[in-house]
């Protein structure tokens, strides 16, 4: 026995081999949130833990150990042999995560899950949550732009995909069955949302066919869907299945597999012996298929393997299914006929071989009654299993097929605890049953005695006979093949039936495309359009003429290659792995030449197609768009693919460019200036102002007209791979301004503490000491980065000033002079620390004239500035950044790193103020060092505004 301690106490396991008598504790270092036993080793566990890690022990929980990290929950699973195909048993079947969007299927022994001893059976990336391991199945599922792709591992040989016909466009599927080696599947096509399309396979669980469409869905109590489908116990073939036709539910059975279905006839007469008027189609049987979520009560419909043909299950007469008016009926011969038992509903349980049935009323009231019957349904005795009403949980019915004894358990009120009622029924059998007890029965479908290819004859219990049977009762069943007919053969993949009853192929399919995987040389089965019913044991008749024949494999030419990536993506992270997988719908794989051109001047042959099938690897060592190319050639023909691969280095900062100031209806061109530069093919989301749609650019440039006065809002967001990023800026906007370029003190260098937020303070103080009864909106001052600092001053015109233009001008003039003559005068200082002083200077000192708007020119004093050519001495500054993330805010970036570039020197002009450089730095320590100007490849942030004054100074002049 083993016992879980409360994990919100402690983490441990207590272990009694003594039949619970003693218990040994032993403690774990991780937390038990599921358990699943070997199916044959008892001392076998896998343990999955609240951290998602899957542990393994072999002697029943003594000692664990560590298999896996990161496991998908409720996805591993135990290998145990298959019928006539040994596997080793210390195998595992698990699902693990290698991060979000990367699942991969792996299975391994449990001694030996290491990163070296691991196989994982399909190379490629799978769907979280898809791994199913059902049977001698495996089904897994991998999703690439959108649309699923289903693949199957018949008895653990390679992966296939799953085929189903060319027009089913599934968006959900769900595995039903796959018993007796075939798989029944659910799958719900981009048209339905209440139904599904039920599909039913060959031997290998690839090529699927269609059985019946528009099978009834609903959602269980934890969410999961339900299919109305049934498979009846005890006989093998026979389904019953609720389906959607023209709005309405009807119930419909098949007696091979879904080849056939048809309605269910309704009984003859009611409890009472009245008869029923209930004439197909119009009017039928119909059955609540749902299978109970609690296993302590029987469900709407039950079937027992040791009780081959009765069928109990609640339901109604009528023309379609109805939830409301329903009762309990009941067939002893598989389906074919039905007779009512109750006219409400009941939960019923099969006692000793299905020769005693026990019916206890659903409800919600207590109850103190059961009735038994010895007759399949005909009569009931009532009894009496409690003195006091009590509310039914549920029955315990025992395994054991001879008993006779049952466990009932309930309350008796709704807070009082759980009470338990054997119920022993040995006294109402009064005998050992004899051979003068038994009678025999024949399966047949509507008089047909052939089902599944067989004559049946099963022996049962005479209806009425009180005796009971014994452990070791056999139901013997005689059996002898069948003659094949129609019946016994479906339509194959690719084919559909007509009403002539002939399998013709279908619009959209090739019967020769069955050969693809074929290689010249070999033999392939080739279908005649018919496949007989999986487990279908006929003989003779027709079976000659549909089953398949062997054929010599034709060779062909290549055709239907693709190409696409393990992983369905087409982005790629520079420095990391493409896997390219190539598939090919027809031709000769073993005499197919594959050639692989990854677009980057590399490329790679293969004379077998065999080595790529599980993926190509290349690594991209630059960013860029890539058109890899797939060529196939053998002796009969060619073809190609075509994949665009987008490689992307991840952009980790973007810098929007823009100037300070600008000119309403003027274009200005904005940049955004993105790190690190070789990030690939990017796009560009551009917002202006109060807009709610982006401009969509590749380019990192735009020219935008601002057409409203004041701060405008640029936004930009640059997208790369799987990152997004943005920056914003404002751009005052106005008709008209003046512009100046400043300079500072030494010790303002000296004393520069190197963070960005200290530039935009610096230029709050200048502002403060310069705002002296002039309007605050009326100046901007912005510091640009690097050594020596520099700022440059914009002088705004009043606010809505706009229809005074000559009066605001002149008032614009006042402003300049009054603040250059305080520039000039040194009276701007402020104090950057006790003793430490910094005075704001004039870089030029020409009186700079206003920017006419409407002409784009500005007046003679202008032209003259941008026409001069210097003399003398000057240095023209670009500020060399090496910081990881260069292009931060303009308006408050400073660099670690604030080393110039020297490119020269040039002529200034007598009428170009002349400014020692001394000032600053040493001349001659200035020229050793590289220096190159603001317009060669400097961000467009840190260029003047175009058609203002400061246009002739394309840097800061010292």
């Amino acid at each position: 026995i083993m016992l879980l301690s409360d994990p919100e106490i402690e983490s441990s396991i207590l272990i009694s081999s003594d039949e619970g008598a003693t218990y040994q504790k032993y403690r774990l270092n991780f937390y038990i949130q599921s358990l699943l036993f070997h199916p044959k080793q008892e001392e076998w566990i896998l343990a999955y833990s609240l951290d998602q890690k899957l542990y393994s022990s072999m002697d029943f929980g003594r000692k664990w150990q560590l298999m896996h990290e990161r496991v998908t929950p409720n996805r591993f699973y135990w290998e145990s042999d298959l019928k006539g195909f040994q596997v080793a048993p210390a195998w595992a079947f698990l699902m693990f995560v290698f991060s979000l969007s990367d699942t991969h299927y792996l299975t391994c022994r449990i001694q030996e899950c290491s990163e070296t001893k691991r196989s994982g059976p399909f190379s490629r990336s799978i769907d979280v949550s898809s791994l199913v391991v059902q049977d001698e199945y495996i089904f897994i599922q991998v999703t690439t732009g959108g649309r699923a792709t289903y693949y199957v591992s018949y008895r653990r040989e390679p992966f296939a995909q799953i085929k189903l016909p060319k027009y089913s466009l599934p968006k959900d599927m769900h595995i039903i069955s796959t018993d007796e080696n075939q798989v029944f599947a659910a799958v719900q096509e981009w048209n339905q949302n209440d139904t599904y399309n039920l599909y039913i396979s060959d031997t290998r669980g690839v090529y699927f066919t269609l059985a019946l469409e528009n099978v009834k869905s609903s959602r269980g109590l934890e969410g999961n869907i339900v299919i109305d489908l049934y498979e009846v116990a005890g006989i093998k073939g026979i389904f019953l299945a609720n389906r959607k036709v023209d709005d309405q539910i009807k119930t419909f059975i098949t007696y091979n597999k879904g080849r056939d279905w048809r309605l269910l006839q309704a009984p003859d007469t009611d409890l009472r012996g009245d008869p029923v008027l209930c004439q197909l189609p119009f009017c039928s049987l119909h059955l609540r298929l749902q299978l109970s979520e609690n296993p302590y009560t029987s469900g709407s419909i039950s079937s027992k393997e040791t009780a081959p043909g009765l069928l109990v299950a609640t339901g109604n007469i009528g023309s379609e299914l109805s939830y409301t008016d329903v009762g309990v009926f009941i067939s002893s011969d598989g389906g074919n006929s039905w007779r009512q038992i109750f006219e409400e509903e009941y939960n019923v349980w099969f006692l000793d071989w299905g020769g005693a049935l026990v019916a206890m009323k659903h409800t919600s009231v207590p109850i103190r009654h059961m009735w038994v019957s010895f007759d399949e349904g005909r009569s009931w005795t009532k009894y009496s299993f409690t003195s006091t009403p009590l509310f039914v949980d549920g029955s315990l019915v025992d395994p054991g097929i001879e008993t006779q004894i049952m466990t009932v358990f309930g309350h008796f009120s709704l807070r009082s605890e759980w009470q338990l009622v054997k119920v022993d029924y040995k006294s109402l059998f009064s005998r050992r049953c004899t051979k003068e007890d038994h009678q025999t029965w024949h399966l047949h479908n509507q008089g047909e005695p052939c089902v599944m290819g067989e004559r049946k004859i099963y022996k049962k219990r005479k209806p009425g006979v009180q005796c009971s049977l014994g452990r070791d009762y056999s139901q013997t069943v005689v059996s002898e093949p069948c003659v094949c007919g129609q019946g016994d053969f479906e339509c194959d993949y690719g084919y559909e039936r007509h009403s002539n009853n002939q399998c013709i192929p279908a619009f959209w399919f090739s019967p020769s495309s069955l050969s693809k995987d074929c290689n010249a040389g070999q033999n392939y089965w080739n279908s005649t359009g018919y496949r007989r019913i999986v487990s279908n044991n006929c003989t003779d008749g027709l079976r000659e003429k549909y089953m398949a024949r062997m054929e010599k494999c034709p060779g062909k030419a290549p055709r239907g290659l693709h190409i696409l990536t393990s992983d369905g993506k087409l982005v790629l992270e520079q420095g990391h792995n493409a896997t390219f997988i190539i598939l090919m719908e027809e031709g000769d794989l073993q005499r197919t030449n594959i050639q692989l051109d990854f677009g980057d001047g590399i490329a790679v042959s293969y004379a077998n197609f065999s080595p790529v099938e599980d993926g190509v690897r290349h690594v991209y060592k630059s960013a860029g768009i890539f058109q890899v190319t797939a060529y196939a050639e053998n002796s009969l023909g060619s073809d190609t693919a075509v994949l665009f691969l987008h490689v992307v280095c991840p952009v980790e900062h973007v810098h929007l460019s823009v100037p300070f100031v600008a000119i309403r209806n003027k274009d200005v061109n904005i940049t955004a200036v993105v790190w690190p530069s070789q990030a690939g093919t990017l796009t560009y989301f551009w917002w202006f102002g109060n807009s709610t749609k982006p401009l969509i650019t590749l380019e990192s440039s735009i020219s935008y007209m601002f057409t409203v006065e004041g701060m405008n809002a640029v936004t930009v967001q640059v997208a790369g791979g799987n990152t997004l990023i943005q920056d914003t800026k404002e751009i005052a906007v106005h008709e008209y301004f003046q512009s100046q370029l400043l300079s500072f003190s030494p010790n303002l260098d000296y004393y520069n503490p190197d963070i960005p937020e200290w530039r935009q303070d610096v230029g709050k103080v200048i502002k403060r000491a310069l705002v002296t009864g002039i309007p605050d909106e009326q100046i901007l001052v912005a510091l640009f980065p690097g050594l020596p600092t520099s700022a440059e001053l914009f002088i705004l015109p009043h606010k809505n000033s706009t229809e005074r233009r000559k009066s605001s001008e002149a008032d614009l003039e006042q402003v300049v002079e009054i603040l250059f003559n305080a520039l000039n005068q040194n009276l701007v200082q402020f104090e950057l620390k006790p003793g430490v002083e910094v005075v704001v200077y004039v870089t030029q000192l020409t009186l700079a004239p206003l920017v006419d708007s409407s002409s784009g020119h500005s007046s003679s004093a202008m032209l003259m500035l941008l026409s001069v050519v210097f003399v003398g001495l000057a240095v023209f500054l670009i500020y060399k950044f090496k910081r990881k993330i260069p292009w931060i805010n303009i308006y408050a970036q400073v660099q670690h790193d604030k080393e110039q570039e020297m490119i020269g020197s040039v002529s200034q002009s007598e009428n170009a103020p002349k400014i020692t450089l001394s000032e600053f730095t040493d001349p001659e320590e200035l020229m050793d060092k590289e220096l190159d100007t603001r317009v060669m490849g400097v961000p467009n942030s840190l260029h003047p505004p175009k058609n203002q004054l400061s246009q002739a100074h394309t840097v800061g002049v010292l």
